[in-house]
């Protein structure tokens, strides 16, 4: 890689990580998860390690922490709050471990004593105690230099206010974690995403009588500037603290050398998910003073102390029971309800156990202890059982034959191609006999590829369904207003907003009309290929006259599977029926051949971020009408950006290294010569 491509790459990772910092500590709403941060900022380090060249005020290896915010006063702290260096694996304890023996020339000495300390996720706080009295509390800030939070600590029952202890220094700084208890957060969780979140917003309040209302704790752990400290460890010093009145965590362990350090790392994993706070790791310090004070510390960070960070992607959980959902096609998904744990910054506490096939093979139970992966945007799943640790009362899960919420049968389909019964078990029902299902369809029936109603989303949809306004997707444009109005957090306006988003929706094409429906395997390029093929609406309609369902088998890209779904729909009454209600309320567009020769002939296009009024379905439509077509990712082949509101940077980024052209909403119509 050239000096300037490496320049670029760093200062770019530089600029990423001043944004997640300033969300995270500032904002209190982490851009990413926990995992995906730590890499961020051990890549940073690699590159300055191999680049002696590389070099940024606002490095991890020069900061720690944010700026601190204007809202309260700045005071600098008497020790800086550092940072620590990560661990990940046995492997970085034992390079850990040689490194700090290579300093103190020690190759052959007897196995290091650690103190091992959870690390508990929550908001780190220094307070000042003098002559025995708390006289002010900081923030970590960014480690130079804290907020003044004080009032905000002074609420919080497990700080003492006054120690009497003779044995307690003249002066001196504790520090600790400020947190909530998981418990305790289920009371807030409408308000923030975890429990680390909830106290951060906890302690930023301007008002001391608002903070004072939530259930924070504190757990001390270590010392700042000291002045009579008469101590010669920190497993001693975690000792005097509990003596002086600071709560401590029940889980320090003093430990010997590295294998000792990871057979206790398993067992506290094993705990985390009975534990009712959350830890991300353990930290490890040199439980010698002495031996700490030799060491010193390296750029922000200490020498002789090292945070061994559990997986950012797994966790052990309880599995406290097993739901079915069920989607609009009638498919039964298995849920487990676990005990809620932090999985890279996020709180887990539903994962997907995928179908009756994966329970049985995996023999999952309630009451199980299990592993659970959440790796990326992907839905949390159960990797593996402890079955060493299951309850001896345990029963197989059994899962059901009839569908919870409708009460019909529920099958396996028969698939001709692989002469094997489909993984996914299925409520038999057709239409909308089943509650359930009707209310998934009716979510589907106004999601942003089909008729895209601002304002109905599926909160909305379940709340009218509940109150008895809406039961078939017909209802919606036949809704009564008044009553609406009438609905705690409805006012006029709002009504009036909602009336206006669907009556602007009662103009839809045949593709997407034919796509809302929600037939099962007609996704929105089938429903494209049967738009073409009908034309208009009536025709559409008459299929369930006509019955030529194998001229649609002809069609290149509709399949057997189709067709079937086609006929099961068509023979439902009820799906007629609506069928015949929507047409009196909607204008539905005949379908228009692609032009050849159009506007936007031989010029593709990608949209990025938030569009005005239109989706991206619909823009992707109106592009092929007019000769375009549109791709899925940036790439040399690519003529138009389109960009919107809050656009995705690493796509304009990429446009703007290919030299392609990236335009607005304004400019793209334009070159339909339309206005906006």
């Amino acid at each position: 890689m050239n000096k300037n491509r490496v320049i670029k790459s760093y200062n770019d990772k530089i600029k990423s990580l001043k944004k997640f910092n300033k969300y995270y500590f500032e904002k209190n709403k982490p851009l990413v998860t926990d995992g995906e941060y730590d890499k961020l900022k051990n890549d940073i380090l690699i590159l300055e390690k191999e680049y002696t060249y590389l070099n940024s005020k606002d490095s991890p290896s020069k900061n720690v922490g944010y700026k601190p915010s204007k809202t309260f006063k700045k005071v600098m702290h008497r020790a800086p709050m550092l940072s620590l260096s990560n661990a990940f694996s046995e492997e970085d304890l034992f390079s850990f471990e040689k490194k700090i023996l290579n300093y103190l020339s020690r190759k052959d000495s007897p196995q290091i004593s650690y103190s091992a300390e959870p690390k508990i996720d929550g908001i780190s706080a220094s307070l000042t105690f003098k002559n025995g009295k708390f006289i002010q509390g900081l923030s970590r800030g960014d480690g130079k230099e804290g907020e003044d939070i004080t009032e905000n600590l002074e609420t919080i029952n497990d700080i003492p206010k006054k120690i009497s202890s003779k044995e307690f220094p003249e002066e001196i700084d504790i520090r600790g974690e400020v947190f909530i208890q998981n418990s305790d957060f289920k009371t807030l969780k409408n308000k923030f995403a975890n429990p680390r979140n909830a106290a951060s917003g906890s302690l930023r309040q301007k008002n001391p009588k608002e903070t004072s209302k939530i259930p924070l704790k504190f757990i001390a752990y270590t010392f700042g500037f000291e002045n009579g400290l008469k101590v010669e460890n920190q497993y001693e010093f975690l000792n005097k603290l509990s003596e002086w009145g600071f709560k401590t965590n029940p889980l320090n362990r003093l430990v010997l050398g590295v294998e000792n350090l990871m057979k206790n790392y398993k067992e506290i994993e094993d705990q985390r998910a009975k534990l009712d706070f959350d830890i991300d790791g353990i930290v490890y310090k040199i439980n010698d003073f002495k031996l700490q004070k030799r060491l010193g510390n390296v750029a922000n960070a200490p020498r002789w102390a090292v945070a061994h960070k559990f997986s950012s992607s797994k966790a052990i959980s309880e599995i406290l029971n097993i739901d079915i959902q069920i989607g609009r096609t009638g498919a039964l998904t298995p849920v487990a309800k676990i005990k809620p744990i932090n999985i890279g910054g996020v709180l887990v506490s539903n994962a997907t156990l995928h179908n009756e096939d994966e329970i049985k093979r995996k023999d999952i139970r309630v009451g199980d202890t299990v592993t659970v992966e959440r790796a990326g945007d992907v839905i949390p799943h159960i990797l593996t059982v402890d079955k060493k640790r299951r309850p001896k009362k345990s029963i197989k899960f059994t899962f059901p034959i009839k569908c919870p919420f409708c009460g019909s049968k529920t099958t396996k389909e028969f698939n001709k191609i692989t002469k094997k019964f489909d993984a996914v078990r299925r409520c038999s029902s057709e239409g909308y006999y089943c509650d359930k299902i009707s209310i998934e369809k009716l979510k589907h029936f106004v999601s942003k590829e089909a008729f895209n109603i601002d304002g109905l989303g599926k909160k909305i949809i379940e709340d009218f369904w509940n109150l008895k306004f809406i039961k078939f997707p017909q209802d919606i444009f036949k809704l009564d207003y008044n009553k609406i109005e009438k609905i705690e957090g409805w006012g006029k306006l709002s009504v009036e907003n909602l009336k206006y988003s669907i009556n602007q929706k009662k103009n839809i094409s045949l593709e997407r009309f034919i796509f809302a429906l929600g037939i099962r395997h007609i996704g929105l390029e089938n429903a494209k290929l049967l738009s073409k093929y009908f034309i208009s609406f009536s025709n559409f309609q008459s299929l369930s006259i006509k019955k030529n369902y194998n001229d649609i088998s002809n069609l290149d890209g509709i399949g057997e599977t189709q067709v079937g779904s086609i006929k099961s729909f068509f023979s439902n009454e009820i799906n007629l029926n609506v069928l015949k209600e929507l047409g009196k309320v909607l204008v539905i567009k005949n379908a228009t051949n692609k032009k050849s020769d159009g506007l936007l002939k031989d010029k593709s296009f990608l949209v990025t971020g938030k569009l005005n009024g239109i989706s991206r379905a619909e823009i992707k439509t109106l592009i092929e009408e007019n000769s375009g077509t549109t791709v899925s990712s940036i790439s040399k082949k690519l003529n138009y950006l389109i960009v919107g509101d809050k656009p995705t940077k690493r796509k304009v980024l990429g446009a703007k290294q290919l030299k392609i052209k990236i335009i607005n909403q304004d400019e793209f119509n334009q070159m339909l010569n339309k206005t906006s």
